[in-house]
């Protein structure tokens, strides 16, 4: 089939008394003619050749209406009729913008648009543009020369007094959406006051109207000054938006408040260009620009994957440095420190070696697996929040933890790391290790001989080991290195990077209620505590609010998760190192001391070391690269970090184990 019979059957199908349908329906199949080569086309080797195919089509298209005048005059009136139907400024004011007024309602229109067939049968200009064109289309259509734009525009485009009333109308829409988000309660009581002192939200609607009057009645001085009034408006609004993000540590940032400030950052841009459009005594370049920006905008109009990404970055953000400013307190720098490390750990290993025990004790008494998981989840969330008000800790939460706080010491927002920055960064690596190092070796120190100790105690007292012989087997079983226990530890380090996620947007969820302040001052709560003790209530809980969510979630995720998934697919246990060497201390106890010259006890052994390189690895690799992600490390910096790593490990590899003199 050839080219000039394609295009004979469109033009003659373009009639201007046909259907609003089957006019945009004939629109998409232009579209479809442009965008598609003949079949048996052969390209040759001259300037055209170098032309995209959709601009040569549309030049031979031209062609065909200027040698045919009554195809010419058909084609016209097709697109008469067509802008007569069509809302043309909702694609100008609407389209790349969501509809609802939350993230979870643009989030469902996407997928609902992804999921469900779209149809032409439409006044809303919009809607059509995503049938019409492609995200690629922007490409040729940048390329378009002036004389075939001008060309174009004489058969296709309105009236240039229409054009300017249609792209009024939607900077009118425009202006009216800002006007609305700049006082939204949430945003308007987060913007920094001295901002939005002179009212640019306020004043956007009154300039919008002046700059229309001024186009409509052709007083063009005017109409520049009035844009440039409104342009200042714009600049003044995007600035109390800005202000917001710098007060998010004080009130706290969620999705919905980051999707209104991308919105109103995304209409101001949109104005700006369709005031381009309007001011422009031969519009043409500037309309051309404004539709390649619209079609590329196509794939994030489509996007689920993109709108997540973009408007989680900054509650990821927010979250991480959360987590970092609690990563700080697992990082040791001096001699001092790292001894504080290890008397810290000695001292929750003390504890987890009587959470060792209750959990035998709830295995003993034979639940069904949810209550059985349930108690034992409440066993480990109880001896890890005893631990945090101890201040001693369990090494294997400072992954996921410490990992925020190595990012913040990289520049954000794809700057470029210096050199004295990447050494800084590899400085903490190498305290972060040591950390770890120390974490773990205090934990597993005092939990194993301690459990141990008490199985003798009781055999000595009561002539029988508090846990028996079958549950040492099963610990012998279970916790081996020639099991699945590499699996288990690697699906634990995710409990562990999952657990410090929920903390930082417990904490975030804290400030955003603002819940410290209604402890203090809440007149019902004043009553029941008195002003001086909700004080301290409210003090006390900012500050541990993170903790407590990072320590019960983990221990409630360590204890269900394996009946959930139990439940729903294979089983999959949960392997903790500090809680693994008090089962086998407990394992040592019950079988005695020949169980040393048994290749099983060391296969465990081996089995325990690989679950604390894994519990730490996992969850460090899992936090450390949405931490990278938050703070929009470039992927140049990632491999001049990973030099550096290496470097250090092969000039100074001590240092990864014990700290440097103070």
């Amino acid at each position: 089939m050839s080219s000039a019979w394609d295009l004979t059957a469109l033009v003659n199908a373009a009639n201007a008394k046909a259907g609003q349908a089957d006019r945009n329906l004939w629109l998409i199949r232009l579209m479809e003619w442009l965008r598609h080569a003949p079949r048996n086309a052969v390209a040759t080797v001259t300037e055209e050749a170098r032309t995209p195919l959709p601009v040569l089509r549309l030049r031979h298209l031209l062609n065909q209406l200027d040698k045919n005048e009554v195809a010419r005059t058909a084609v016209q009136g097709m697109m008469h009729s067509f802008r007569r139907d069509i809302d043309a400024a909702a694609l100008y004011a609407d389209f790349g913008f969501g509809s609802r007024m939350s993230l979870a309602g643009e989030l469902l229109t996407r997928v609902q648009a992804r999921v469900l067939p779209a149809t032409p049968d439409t006044r809303d200009l919009a809607a059509l543009f995503r049938l019409m064109f492609e995200p690629a289309d922007a490409d040729w259509i940048e390329v378009i020369d002036a004389p075939t734009l001008h060309r174009a525009a004489a058969v296709l485009a309105p009236a240039a007094e229409d054009w300017r009333r249609t792209l009024l109308d939607a900077i009118t829409i425009l202006v009216s959406a800002v006007h609305a988000s700049g006082y939204s309660p949430a945003l308007r009581q987060r913007m920094d006051a001295a901002t939005v002192q002179d009212e640019p939200f306020r004043q956007l609607t009154v300039a919008a109207g002046a700059l229309r009057a001024a186009v409509l009645d052709g007083r063009e001085a005017a109409a520049l000054q009035e844009a440039a009034y409104l342009r200042a408006l714009l600049d003044a609004c995007r600035r109390a938006a800005g202000s917001i993000t710098e007060h998010l540590e004080q009130f706290g940032v969620s999705v919905d408040i980051v999707y209104d400030l991308d919105q109103i950052k995304g209409r101001a841009r949109r104005i700006e260009q369709l005031l381009e459009c309007v001011l422009a005594p031969d519009p043409a370049t500037q309309v051309q620009r404004l539709f390649a920006a619209l079609a590329r905008q196509i794939a994030e109009v489509r996007g689920v994957r993109r709108l997540l990404a973009q408007h989680y970055s900054l509650l990821a953000r927010q979250v991480t440095e959360r987590s970092a400013e609690t990563g700080e307190h697992y990082i040791t720098r001096t001699r001092g420190e790292y001894r504080d490390m290890l008397r810290r750990a000695a001292g929750g290993g003390a504890v987890l070696a009587g959470t060792t025990f209750v959990k035998f004790a709830i295995a003993a008494i034979g639940l069904s697996a949810f209550w059985g998981g349930f108690w034992a989840g409440a066993n480990y969330a109880a001896s890890f929040v005893v631990v945090m008000l101890l201040h001693w800790t369990v090494a294997t939460k400072q992954p996921a933890m410490t990992a925020p706080a190595l990012a913040a010491s990289l520049p954000a927002a794809g700057g470029s790391a210096s050199e004295e920055q990447i050494e800084t960064f590899v400085d903490r690596v190498a305290q972060l290790i040591r950390s770890q190092a120390a974490g773990i070796v205090g934990n597993v120190a005092l939990c194993a001989p301690l459990v141990l100790a008490a199985q003798w105690l009781a055999r000595a007292a009561f002539g029988a080991p508090l846990v028996g012989a079958e549950d040492a087997h099963y610990v012998l079983h279970s916790l081996t290195l020639l099991g699945p226990t590499v699996l288990f530890a690697a699906f634990t380090g995710v409990l562990l990077f999952a657990s410090s996620l929920i903390a930082g947007w417990a904490e975030n969820w804290f400030v955003l209620h603002r819940l410290d302040s209604a402890i203090a001052w809440n007149p019902r709560i004043v009553a029941t505590l008195g002003a001086a003790r909700a004080r301290r209530w409210s003090s006390w809980s900012r500050a541990n609010v993170s903790g407590l969510a990072a320590n019960v979630s983990l221990g409630m995720m360590l204890g269900l998760a394996p009946a959930l998934v139990d439940f729903l697919g294979p089983p999959l246990e949960v392997r903790h190192v500090t809680l693994s060497s008090g089962q086998l201390g407990a394992a040592l106890g019950a079988l005695g001391w020949s169980l040393l010259a048994e290749s099983v006890f060391w296969w465990c052994v081996a089995g325990i070391a690989a679950t604390g390189v894994l519990n730490v690895t996992v969850s460090f690799w899992l936090a450390f690269k949405v931490a990278l992600s938050s703070r929009g490390v470039r992927v140049k910096d990632r491999g001049r970090i990973a030099a550096a790593l290496r470097r250090r490990l092969i000039t100074r590899p001590l240092s990864f184990v014990w700290p440097p003199r103070d």
